[in-house]
């Protein structure tokens, strides 16, 4: 073993929590040093793909047989094994893990983790969130609430930039928002037929992590409007750990970065009662080494900090490092979506669009929030994303068409089209797992990850209401052909995986405390997904920042006053 020198703070993972971890603990002045277990991969540098077009890659980027078999699992998403970007995602066969129940876990194992690829929707949880586990006697309760969190919201969203439009509504709070992206022709017909027929929902268009607008972010610029955003982006025009918070980090000279190392165990003092530091493994050399600080912020994803916990064993902690409650691993969770409804609408012919805006339009959530709205079949709620785009589909269909007659069906665009897909909430079951077998090691030795997690009942009603509720709003805005859309898939497909660690009051029924530490190890924090007491309905990436900021503020506090 290496004995490697004393830092303030270790962060494990550079996505989107590990990001906003190293970026603010090395502003309050803390040498910390950045583990990464994947690659280097360096702002625009290292996005090979970024500026190619379909005819740069070889059927048209579409994966070959040798490629499928390689992401095998993650081609059950339709888009991972796209050769544009399937860089950025893992070889199943050399990370593999194992199904009771079918789950889909999407991964990136590089610098950035998956804050290159994410979807950027960014929306705030609400009091209907935080308060609803306790007034329904589901899971517990969480520590916290919405006014908590707030300013840490606001504080994320002025640095990595949010477009979207102010609402007024309590259960998607408003926040510092660039100026909205455009509707469309159709999504606003819609917008405004829904305003017509209904009082209690409205569509806005999606907040999202995209820089609009005049202000100015340092080394970044506004979005151009390319949907090329899972390359990466040469233009740093949506947030990313690379082009933000890492170089923030970089810029106060306090922090270390070091990729392929593998962190695998929290290392313990039962006679401290705190942690010490970590153990790590060169993914490459497959050297092991030890890594001391005064505190460590496990940012490696919701499913790899629970890993790492449940691999760091004491004779205090036999089965995980801060498991006293036996819910380290349990409740996972993860939103259910692809459900709703498709429509075409005949009109606006005279109508296009130019650019590809890479974002679409948003219903939020309008069931469970009292009165009218309380429904009986199901508890919580979803909201909608969705859009209206218009294109011929006799394009790829090469006997419809060649010579002259295949150059004017390209330039005539087809009918307007519009999809309107449910994004729902998945309630916190205790028997939804991971365990790790100790039976099938990785290429590093270490124990293999099993999942067995599924939806349940509730999810199932609320699919439903999903379905129904879109047909009727396309039925009533004048929509033809309006067809329904269920499939349910599995978790781990909305890429949302949360709660294997989570917060709340009690060390004997939670994990985490307020201040997303282990209760019984306080220099040990958990900020990715893994803290999640509920899903909520809306993509948890900025609660994730907001909770990491929060959480490394606190940390340097109490190094600062040597608590």
């Amino acid at each position: 073993m290496k004995n490697e020198p004393q830092y303030d703070a270790i962060v494990v993972g550079t996505g989107i929590s590990g990001g906003w971890a190293a970026k603010e603990l090395c502003e309050q002045g803390l040498k910390t040093l950045v583990l990464e277990r994947g690659r280097m991969v360096r702002h625009i540098e290292d996005y090979t793909t970024m500026n190619d077009d379909p005819w740069d890659s070889d059927f048209k980027g579409r994966p070959t047989r040798e490629d499928v078999a390689q992401q095998e699992k993650q081609h059950r998403t339709g888009y991972v094994t796209a050769k544009e970007h399937r860089h950025f995602f893992v070889n199943d066969l050399k990370h593999p893990y194992n199904e009771t129940k079918r789950f889909d876990w999407i991964r990136g194992y590089h610098v950035g983790g998956r804050s290159l690829m994410w979807g950027r929707q960014s929306y705030r949880l609400c009091d209907f969130d935080f308060e609803a586990n306790k007034k329904e006697g589901i899971a517990v309760d969480w520590p916290v609430r919405y006014k908590d969190i707030a300013p840490w919201y606001d504080k994320v969203e002025e640095f990595i930039g949010v477009s979207g439009e102010k609402l007024g509504l309590d259960q998607l709070p408003d926040g510092k928002f660039l100026p909205p992206m455009e509707l469309n022709c159709v999504e606003d017909h819609l917008k405004s037929n829904i305003s017509e027929n209904y009082d209690d929902r409205l569509l806005t268009i999606g907040r999202t992590a995209h820089i609009t607008g005049t202000k100015t972010f340092e080394g970044r610029m506004n979005c151009q409007y390319r949907n090329r955003c899972m390359r990466g982006c040469p233009f740093g025009a949506y947030f990313s750990s690379n082009s933000s918070t890492l170089p923030a980090a970089e810029r106060t000279g306090n922090m270390t970065l070091r990729p392929n190392s593998i962190v695998h165990q929290v290392m313990y003092d039962d006679k401290t009662g705190k942690a010490t530091g970590v153990k790590v493994i060169d993914a490459e050399t497959k050297e092991t080494m030890e890594y001391t600080a005064k505190v460590i912020f496990l940012c490696a994803s919701a499913i790899a900090s629970a890993s790492i916990l449940m691999q760091s064993k004491s004779e205090r902690f036999p089965n995980g490092l801060g498991n006293d409650s036996g819910e380290l691993g349990h409740n996972i969770m993860d939103h259910h979506f692809t459900a709703g409804a498709f429509g075409t609408y005949n009109g606006f012919e005279d109508k296009y669009y130019k650019g590809r805006r890479p974002n679409g339009i948003y219903i939020p959530r309008f069931r469970n929030l009292g009165g009218d709205t309380d429904q009986k079949t199901f508890k919580r709620g979803y909201g909608y994303q969705g859009g209206a785009s218009r294109s011929d589909w006799r394009e790829t269909i090469a006997e419809l068409g060649y010579g002259t007659e295949l150059k004017e069906n390209i330039l005539k665009p087809g009918k307007w089209r519009i999809g309107l897909m449910g994004f729902g909430e998945c309630l916190p079951y205790h028997e939804n797992k991971m365990t790790l077998d100790y039976d099938k090691l990785d290429e590093w030795g270490l124990p293999t990850i099993t999942f067995d997690a599924e939806f349940k009942e509730n999810e199932l009603e609320m699919r439903k209401d999903m379905v129904s509720q879109a047909m009727e709003m396309l039925t009533k805005a004048g929509f033809t052909d309006v067809e329904p859309w269920d499939v349910i898939g599995a978790p781990g497909l909305g890429i949302h995986e949360m709660g294997t660690a989570r917060m709340g009051r009690d060390p004997k029924t939670s994990v985490l405390n307020k201040h997303n530490q282990i209760h019984a190890v306080p220099n040990v924090y958990v900020t990715d997904g893994a803290f999640m007491t509920s899903a909520s309905c809306v993509n948890p990436s900025l609660g994730y920042m907001a909770f990491s900021a929060r959480a490394a503020n606190h940390a340097a506090q109490q190094i600062k006053k040597n608590a």
